[in-house]
C-alpha cells in the first residue's frame, strides 16, 4: 500500500502543476497585466507610469510563461507563471493584489467554511441514505412512488429558491433565527442553522434518487436473495448487507464534496453573509485577484487529490477484497 500510496502523491504533482498552467492560461486571456493594473487603479485617468509601477510591485512586469532575453535557467523562472505557481507547492500563497496575505486570510475563513460544510455533509448523508433505503424497504408501493416523486421535485427547484424561502419563512416571517450574519463562538449555532437547514433541503432530491438506484441495484443481486432465503429480516437485508455493499458507490459520491468542505458553498455563503471561503472566492473573482483565485484552484485540486486518495483506502476498509497495488 505504500508503494500506490507514493506513486499516487507522485501523480499528483503533475496534475497540479497542470491544472496551474491551465487557470493561469484562462486567466490571463481575459485579462492582461495591463488590465489587472488599470481596474486596481481606476480606470479614469491612469498613466501608463503607474501601471508601470502597479505591475512592478505586485509582480507582473515579466513575461507569462518565456524571457527569451534571460540567461539559462532564467528564461523560465523569470516568469510570471513561475514565479506565481512555485510557491505554492509549500504552500507559500504570498499576498493578494491589495496586500493581505493569502493564508492568513484561508486560515481565518476557513472555520466559518466548515462550520457550514461539515454538518450539511455528515447530517444530508444521513438523510439521503436513510430516505432511500426507506424508499427501497416500500419498494413498488404507494409510500415508494410518492417519494420519488417528492425526489423529483426537489431537483426541480432552484437551489436560489431554498434561500429565499427559508430567509422569508423562517427568518423574517417566523424570527426564529437571522437572516444573514455570522459570530463566532456558541453565538455563531444560530447564524448557520438556517443555511445548513436550507442546503440539506436542497440536496435531498438529487442525493436519495442516486442512493437509491444503487440500493435497487444491490437488493436484485444473489447475495440478497441467499440472504433472504436464511430468513433474514428485510430490514437486516437493506441496513447491514445492502448498505454494506454499497458503500463503494457511496464513498465515491462522498469524495467530490470533500474540496466543497473546504472551500465553502459560494452561493450560500454569499446570500447568507457568511464570511468564508467561499464568499472570499467569489469577491477575488469580481475584483479580478489573481494571486487569490489561483490559490484557492490549487487547494481545491489538491484537495480533490487526496480525497481520491483517502477513497481509495476506504475501500479496503469497505470491502475486504479490495487490494491497492
Amino acid at each position: 500500500m505504500i508503494a500506490y500510496l507514493l506513486r499516487r502523491i507522485l501523480y499528483a504533482i503533475p496534475i497540479l502543476v497542470g491544472v496551474n498552467l491551465l487557470t493561469f492560461a484562462l486567466f490571463f486571456v481575459v485579462n492582461t497585466p495591463d488590465d489587472m493594473a488599470r481596474m486596481h487603479l481606476g480606470m479614469k485617468r491612469v498613466t501608463p507610469q503607474a501601471i508601470s509601477n502597479w505591475k512592478a510591485e505586485h509582480g507582473y512586469n515579466a513575461p507569462l510563461f518565456y524571457d527569451a532575453s534571460a540567461p539559462g535557467i532564467n528564461k523560465v523562472t523569470h516568469s510570471i507563471f513561475f514565479e506565481k505557481s512555485a510557491r505554492m507547492f509549500v504552500l507559500d500563497f504570498g499576498t493578494s493584489d491589495d496586500g493581505r496575505d493569502i493564508w492568513h486570510e484561508i486560515k481565518t475563513r476557513a472555520g466559518p467554511s466548515l462550520a457550514i460544510a461539515v454538518p450539511v455533509f455528515v447530517i444530508g448523508l444521513l438523510v439521503n441514505v436513510t430516505f432511500a433505503l426507506l424508499m427501497v424497504f416500500f419498494r413498488a408501493t404507494y409510500l415508494d412512488f410518492w417519494g420519488v416523486v417528492l425526489c423529483v421535485v426537489l431537483m426541480s427547484i432552484s437551489g436560489l429558491f431554498y434561500i429565499i424561502a427559508g430567509q422569508y419563512l423562517i427568518a423574517k416571517l417566523w424570527h426564529l433565527v437571522p437572516i444573514s450574519g455570522f459570530s463566532g463562538g456558541m453565538d455563531g449555532l444560530r447564524f448557520i442553522i438556517l443555511p445548513v437547514l436550507v442546503s440539506i433541503v436542497a440536496g435531498i432530491g438529487g442525493g436519495a434518487r442516486w442512493y437509491r438506484t444503487i440500493f435497487l441495484e444491490e437488493i436484485a443481486r444473489d447475495y440478497v436473495r441467499t440472504a433472504r432465503a436464511k430468513g433474514l429480516s428485510e430490514w437486516r437485508v437493506l441496513f447491514r448487507h445492502v448498505l454494506q455493499n454499497g458503500m463503494i458507490p457511496i464513498l465515491t459520491g462522498a469524495v467530490v464534496v470533500l474540496p466543497l468542505l473546504f472551500m465553502g458553498s459560494l452561493i450560500t455563503e454569499s446570500f447568507f453573509g457568511i464570511p468564508g471561503l467561499g464568499s472570499y472566492t467569489i469577491d477575488a473573482i469580481q475584483s479580478q485577484d489573481f494571486a487569490i483565485v489561483r490559490a484557492m484552484v490549487f487547494i481545491g485540486s489538491a484537495l480533490y487529490i487526496i480525497g481520491l486518495l483517502l477513497t481509495d483506502i476506504s475501500y479496503t476498509l469497505a470491502d475486504p477484497r479490495v487490494r491497492l497495488q
